[in-house]
């Protein structure tokens, strides 16, 4: 069972790296600004509403991630 929750840990801790990498590069994207053509800020702010709901998604399944790895350290420390 231990040998289980190990390989399951790993699994998400990798899936947590990967949502935290996500997140990095929606924020990095905000921070890019707008473009000075205003046809690309058209795009770009049409866009933004996109990457807002994967940003609150990605948020949501990295809380369910976390919670996960939190009951299986509990496990492990059992």
């Amino acid at each position: 069972m231990s040998a289980d929750l190990l390989q399951k840990q790993k699994e998400l801790q990798e899936k947590k790296d990967e949502l935290l990498s996500r997140l990095e590069a929606i924020q990095k994207d905000y921070r890019s600004g707008l473009s000075a053509d205003s046809e690309e800020q058209a795009i770009q702010l049409e866009n933004a509403e996109v990457l807002e709901e994967i940003s609150r998604v990605t948020n949501e399944e990295l809380q369910k991630v976390s919670q996960a790895l939190d009951r299986i350290e509990l496990q492990l420390k059992q």
